[in-house]
């Protein structure tokens, strides 16, 4: 009996260490592991970082797209642009013309 006595003592004389133990585990467990860990705040940044480079580069492409489609436009057509898409589109080519092809 006297050891349950001075057994209720100690947890009594250390609850708010224990309590604050427990709250201090638990959050260093979800600052590790949780759903708005540190860990998954990095994968988000390479995340990030990825797919801003995608942007950078398909932004590039548009623009060059955006400057070939200005060349077609009325205002400003230019003859050897409107003769190239005619070919390929078309399927055009003199009688002495051959045609090379790229892998890519």
């Amino acid at each position: 009996m006297k050891q349950l006595l001075e057994h209720k003592y100690l947890v009594r004389k250390n609850i708010l260490t224990i309590v604050g133990m427990g709250l201090c585990f638990y959050f260093s467990y979800h600052l590790i592991s949780g759903q708005r860990s540190y860990v998954r705040y990095l994968t988000l940044q390479q995340s990030i970082a990825s797919l801003e480079a995608e942007n950078a580069e398909l932004k590039s492409e548009r623009e060059s797209l955006e400057s070939r489609v200005s060349m077609l436009r009325p205002a400003s057509i230019n003859k050897d642009l409107l003769e190239e898409r005619a070919r390929l589109i078309l399927g055009y080519r003199a009688e002495n013309e051959k045609d090379i092809l790229f892998n890519k």
